[in-house]
């Protein structure tokens, strides 16, 4: 009985240190169990395109999305048709919900400024898809293919297939992408003054616009036998018309995307050759470059992504079925 009264000093003490442990250890698996939830909180990242009435913006979305979402995070996507003003308002609305990054294909590369110094001053990575901006210091980084080179390479097509050419050209001179294929495309025939540009128009880059524009102005210009369209969604309206026309295989026709529309139509013997983009690796390094820059680790300013001419000869290798 006496040494039972003796241990409990020694008890006392015993309990008093496990309690003390225990709390410090409960102390240390609550903070990390904040820590977990705080690194696990879901991110928010804002996208808006010029338009998705086009596939091509549709697989770059998918691509960023279902990285994004891998991660666990969520991606808030919006369409403004094609309206410069609707795309600022996305943008505003992006701002408001606190987005964590933003994933852009400007409507028009010089008036969405605004919108990108409003987001830029709110702190939120930008990155760039497909066609550049004017104010590119007000993005992180800028994702797109080699679109001055997409038109080099069908003015190097059509010079080597060809002794000479009345053309045609189908622009959308809003939108950079655009307008650097053109100027490509341009720069490389001049000098050759067997082939001429007897008209240009813009159409941006919309089939049912390209339609009742290539209709106009082939009654313009009857002897246009070459036709450039910025890409195969203009080359597709462009085609129609000349098949209306009863001319789908007396006029030579070159896009730009590498859609499998596009594809198609060259295997068919309609359209000459589409200088091939590839959307789904455009998506991947955009989305790679946001989750970068969120980790505090570099990356380029402009990451340009080259294009490959196909035609009949390498048809193969790409197939038609889908984009590659």
């Amino acid at each position: 009985m006496g040494r039972a009264h003796r241990s409990i000093p020694g008890l006392m003490a015993f309990l008093a240190i496990a309690l003390a442990a225990g709390l410090a250890a409960w102390g240390l698996m609550k903070q990390g169990i904040g820590n977990a939830v705080e690194d696990k909180r879901v991110r928010k990242f804002g996208a808006t395109y010029m338009t998705m009435n086009n596939p091509f913006y549709e697989i770059i979305d998918n691509e960023i999305r279902s990285i994004v979402e891998a991660r666990g995070d969520m991606l808030i996507t919006r369409d403004p048709a094609l309206d410069v003003s609707k795309q600022i308002e996305q943008v505003k609305e992006m701002i408001d919900r606190k987005v964590d990054g933003l994933f852009i294909n400007p409507v028009d590369w010089k008036m969405i400024s605004p919108a990108l110094k409003e987001a830029y001053e709110a702190g939120i990575p930008i990155i760039v898809v497909d066609s550049d901006v004017f104010d590119s210091e007000l993005v992180n980084c800028t994702v797109v293919s080699d679109n001055y080179e997409a038109g080099v390479q069908c003015a190097e097509h059509l010079l080597k297939h060809h002794e000479k050419g009345n053309i045609l050209v189908l622009t959308h001179s809003a939108a950079k992408s655009g307008f650097d294929r053109i100027e490509g495309f341009k720069d490389t025939i001049k000098g050759h003054e067997e082939f001429v540009i007897l008209g240009e128009e813009d159409c941006l880059g919309q089939l049912e616009l390209a339609m009742p524009v290539t209709e106009r102005l082939l009654k313009e210009y009857p002897k246009t036998d070459v036709i450039m369209c910025l890409n195969d969604l203009a080359a597709m309206g462009t085609m129609a018309a000349l098949k209306d026309a009863g001319l789908e295989r007396s006029i030579t026709v070159y896009g730009v995307d590498g859609s499998p529309d596009g594809k198609s139509m060259v295997e068919a013997g309609f359209m000459e050759a589409t200088a091939a983009q590839f959307p789904r690796r455009i998506g991947r390094e955009a989305a790679e470059a946001l989750y970068q820059i969120l980790n505090g680790e570099p990356v380029e300013a402009t990451i340009r992504i080259k294009t490959e001419l196909i035609d009949k000869e390498n048809l193969g290798v790409y197939g038609s079925d889908g984009w590659q």
